[in-house]
């Protein structure tokens, strides 16, 4: 009986899926969203969020070890001054997977769609960063608090508002999280000018 398996065999040799695993990253930066079977899809995300991790590092020696595994140097630029940059704020979960209902044709194969999350166009929209949901929602400054009135008058509530509420995060007391791109977006043109008009208004 094998215990402890760390990795997933794939049907293939070593040096087969390797290469298989960099052809699938490749392709998955540059496309940014890929149709693969469940199995795949599930090993694959573990090298797509390392190659993130590099790509926010930024220097000489992520490049290289990003260049050993990347194989179109296109790709690999858009790593480094793409993804890298846009994950900053974010500490992880930088790939989707999304089980399909239909298998495919043929061996009946479990397919899924592996995607990178905040990408432009993207169907449903990722749990925004911590960071950026702190910074956004911060009452330190009059436009900040004026800011958490007029999201909490549209019934939007941070995390703090909520479990002061004993709403436990938005799941009681009609608090809702902030839990979209969309939402934070919305809250980002309402500003502080015109959130201290809504609370005028009040």
């Amino acid at each position: 009986m094998k215990k402890r398996l760390a990795f997933r065999k794939l049907g293939r040799q070593p040096a087969h899926k390797w290469a298989m695993l960099r052809n699938m990253v490749t392709s998955l930066i540059k496309h940014e969203r890929i149709v693969t079977t469940l199995p795949k899809a599930k090993e694959l995300r573990k090298l797509a969020d390392k190659m993130v991790g590099l790509g926010k590092s930024g220097s000489l020696h992520s490049r290289r070890q990003a260049g050993a595994v990347i194989r179109e140097r296109p790709v690999l630029t858009k790593l480094f001054e793409i993804l890298g940059p846009r994950y900053e704020e974010r500490e992880g979960g930088y790939t989707r997977v999304l089980k399909l209902s239909r298998p495919r044709e043929g061996d009946n194969a479990d397919l899924a769609v592996i995607e990178y999350v905040d990408r432009p166009g993207e169907v449903r929209a990722a749990r925004p960063p911590r960071a950026r949901r702190e910074r956004l929602l911060a009452t330190t400054t009059h436009g900040g608090a004026a800011l958490r009135e007029a999201l909490e008058g549209v019934g939007i509530a941070s995390a703090t508002t909520s479990v002061e509420q004993g709403g436990g995060g938005g799941d009681g007391d009609g608090a809702v999280l902030v839990s979209t791109e969309a939402d934070l977006d919305a809250a980002e043109e309402i500003g502080a000018e015109e959130a201290d008009a809504l609370t005028k208004d009040k």
